[in-house]
């Protein structure tokens, strides 16, 4: 049974389980596209609501763990270069 989105000790993702928000080991990783950046995703809710448009997170860059701080879900893609889908930034995805 798959065990959360990119569970840590994971080669590939997993898709979400009915548990997935109890999880501690589950993570996210996308890239900011201003800087380039790796963003942890400290918040998988948030970015998975449409109605938010700012998600915490950290950058992973350099050698020490910054704070988290918000970001924009405007400014983050995949890190495969895809956009984040639109059920999870735009509320009015399914009237369009």
């Amino acid at each position: 049974m798959a065990r959360g989105l990119f569970s840590r000790g994971q080669e590939h993702p997993t898709f979400l389980t009915p548990g997935w928000r109890r999880e501690k080991g589950a993570i996210m990783f996308l890239k900011h596209k201003p800087s380039g950046d790796l963003i942890e995703v400290l918040d998988l809710e948030s970015l998975f609501d449409p109605f938010r448009t700012e998600v915490r997170g950290r950058f992973h860059a350099g050698e020490e763990m910054p704070e988290p701080a918000g970001f924009r879900k405007a400014e983050m893609i995949f890190l495969s270069g895809e956009h984040l889908p639109r059920c999870w930034v735009d509320p009015h995805y399914k009237e369009r």
